[in-house]
């Protein structure tokens, strides 16, 4: 008698170079701060959909192509995403995995964001800037969750797989990458500093 296990909700999870993260983390936190003072476009739709914080989602998408900080991240990230296409055993045939959007976050006290995902897009991903102590953790949701309906709910102490949703809790320096229809959230900021976080999309482009 064994145990088999298919359809495994994959994340991918690396780290710079020493050499390159505590310098890049600093010059990515004083852009992002940077991109918030001059972004009245997106000010405006945060204080609608994103209240207590900035992102540039809705205004300013393309900051690899805006700053040579936020490009140096994306090659190294560009690396990572391959990597992840592999461990998933992607068939691409002629086409490959394009960075076309990447956005920046800066959560303030109480600022959260609901469970999402990112539709038309093949991996997703998020890279951690600063994450003080009580800040949101990424929230991961079962993806089969909707057909579980008679399923008896599992022990707190429940083995990771066998959870209907996880924390991960990330440090600065962190990348998760993970597939574009994992639905996810980061739950509300309690702590007093600012979580800086940039994510991103990567479409198949055939």
């Amino acid at each position: 008698m064994s145990l088999h296990r298919f359809f495994p909700t994959q994340l991918w999870v690396a780290r710079p170079p020493a050499s390159l993260l505590k310098r890049l983390n600093r010059q990515l936190a004083r852009e992002a701060r940077m991109f918030e003072e001059i972004d009245d476009q997106g000010m405006k739709w945060c204080r609608k959909n994103y209240q207590g914080g900035y992102t540039s989602y809705a205004s300013i998408t393309d900051l690899p192509y805006r700053s040579s900080t936020f490009g140096e991240l994306k090659k190294w990230i560009d690396g990572e995403a391959r990597k992840f296409s592999r461990a998933l055993d992607m068939d691409l045939m002629d086409g490959c995995l394009e960075m076309t959007t990447c956005w920046v976050n800066v959560m303030r006290q109480h600022c959260q964001h609901s469970f999402h995902l990112h539709p038309l897009s093949a991996i997703s991903g998020t890279y951690y800037v600063e994450v003080p102590k009580g800040a949101g953790a990424l929230k991961i949701e079962d993806p089969r969750l909707p057909g579980f309906m008679g399923s008896p709910p599992r022990h707190a102490d429940a083995r990771a797989e066998n959870r209907r949703f996880h924390d991960f809790k990330p440090s600065p320096g962190d990348l998760i990458l993970f597939e574009s229809w994992l639905k996810h959230e980061v739950p509300r900021n309690h702590s007093a500093k600012e979580r800086i976080s940039v994510s991103f999309n990567y479409d198949w482009i055939r």
